[in-house]
């Protein structure tokens, strides 16, 4: 779980109040009662996420270097990381992993529990969440200087109405489950092989990057509260 202090976006996003309770809690006690999850990793630079880590009782919270923590460190170089200062503080070997960012607050512990289903069942070197497109990608292209929409739209789907358009999928950034040997081989989300997507539906799969994202999944939860 990576959650670094600070976010241009929306600053302290990983500990902003979200119906109650800093944002990462949420993804903190998702992962804590899971079925399957045997180990809660935090990596961050932040005292206050420290803090709310142990609180929590996550079982293995740390401090990451500076350099990992700037806004040009991947967040592979962050797992990779994190699986080796695991490994030789706890003297135990990991077999798989499953990255959980905070900002799907909406993720639960249902769903991470399918996933690591899905993952066995299909004897999946990685697995990777995905939410259907809100907008089909194929009415979206980049602007000219000019704004021109001469070229904006393929002729052939100009007059098609979207619900008539092929389905399209998105990464959600809400759960990554990768074979850990291969994660390291590798360093990259897609593995060559045997990588699948598990299909979440799209309020689970809410990935928290600005303000309107916070306030469409504090609106969520507040509802969900309230049934």
């Amino acid at each position: 779980m990576p959650a670094r202090k600070g976010s241009k976006r929306l600053p302290n996003k990983n500990i902003k109040n979200l119906n109650g309770r800093p944002l990462i809690e949420w993804t903190i006690e998702a992962a804590k009662n899971s079925r399957y999850i045997e180990e809660v990793l935090v990596s961050t630079n932040s005292e206050v996420i420290m803090e709310i880590s142990e609180k929590m009782q996550a079982s293995a919270p740390f401090k990451r270097p500076e350099e990992l923590s700037t806004d040009i460190a991947t967040t592979v170089e962050v797992l990779v990381h994190a699986i080796k200062f695991y490994e030789k503080k706890y003297m135990k070997e990991i077999e798989n992993i499953i990255l959980l960012q905070p900002t799907s607050p909406l993720r639960t512990s249902h769903d991470i529990d399918n996933a690591i289903q899905y993952y066995e069942e299909k004897g999946a070197n990685g697995v990777i969440s995905v939410s259907e497109c809100d907008h089909p990608p194929l009415w979206a292209n980049k602007l000219p200087e000019d704004m021109s929409l001469d070229n904006f739209m393929n002729d052939k789907y100009k007059n098609i109405r979207s619900q008539d358009l092929p389905t399209y999928y998105r990464l959600n950034g809400a759960i990554y489950i990768w074979n850990k040997k291969c994660f390291l081989e590798e360093k990259q989300y897609f593995l060559k092989e045997k990588t699948y997507a598990f299909l979440m539906n799209k309020k689970n799969g809410i990935d928290i990057d600005d303000e309107l994202d916070f306030l469409i999944a504090q609106t969520i939860m507040k509802h969900n509260s309230n049934h």
